[in-house]
């Protein structure tokens, strides 16, 4: 599996993430960390098809609200939107973040 993404994120320009399972998550949340941790620039997307990620993007949101991710990383690193035209618009203008080293909250820019 880490063979097959790190091929992935080579050549992708972006990641996008369609309903799905485990797998599906793993990646999702693994090319966030991968952001964070500046090894990666690239946009990453949740396609909300039908508010089939809801409950996730409410997590995210508790998350934030306990203090346990910051508002700029989320809001910096994830896109969402609920339709393909409004996510393409979104990714084509969206201008990923530099990278976060500091992956223990001391440093919120």
């Amino acid at each position: 599996m880490h063979e097959r993404k790190k091929i992935m994120a080579k050549l992708s320009d972006a990641f996008v993430a369609l309903p799905g399972g485990f797998g599906t998550f793993e990646e999702l949340f693994e090319m966030i960390t991968w952001t964070q941790l500046g090894i990666q620039r690239k946009t990453i997307a949740i396609l909300n098809v039908g508010g089939y990620y809801d409950k996730l993007l409410a997590f995210l949101e508790d998350a934030v609200a306990n203090g346990f991710v910051s508002r700029a990383k989320l809001d910096g690193i994830v896109i969402t939107e609920t339709t393909a035209e409004r996510l393409f618009a979104r990714i084509a203008r969206h201008v990923p973040p530099k990278g976060y080293l500091d992956t223990w909250g001391l440093d919120e820019s």
